[in-house]
């Protein structure tokens, strides 16, 4: 019997955070925006889907560079998680609309389950940064 380490859903969540804010200052706005799409993911997901939201990367605008930032990590964090090719970059939203419906239902569930943890380790990883934009 395989067993599941959660650590394998949450490091790369806690990795891309990290390398996502670096080292800048708390009140760099981009943190702001990086922090508030993190803790977001969730609630997005769970009432618009995947397929939604991967067309949203596309629609944020570079005015909201941290929003876009966290998007696309979240898409790298899944397709890492889930062996899936090609549902991060470019071509991510017709891999996804070409995905049988049993694939494109476990994916949303590993995917909810991705942005959960993004969530939790945002307050971990921004926990100095106040407010959100």
């Amino acid at each position: 019997m395989e067993v599941l380490d959660p650590r394998a859903i949450a490091t790369p969540v806690y990795r891309a955070l990290t390398e996502l804010r670096g080292d800048r200052s708390k009140d760099d706005p981009l943190l702001k925006q990086q922090k508030g799409q993190a803790v977001e993911l969730y609630t997005y997901l769970a009432t618009w889907g995947l397929l939604r939201l991967k067309a949203e990367e596309k629609a944020i605008s570079d005015e909201k560079l941290g929003k876009k930032q966290v998007v696309k990590a979240y898409f790298d964090c899944l397709q890492e998680l889930s062996g899936k090719q090609s549902i991060h970059g470019k071509d991510g939203l017709g891999t996804l609309s070409q995905l049988d419906v049993e694939d494109y239902l476990g994916l949303t569930g590993l995917g909810l389950t991705v942005a959960r943890e993004f969530s939790f380790w945002a307050t971990a990883v921004y926990h100095d940064v106040k407010g959100e934009s």
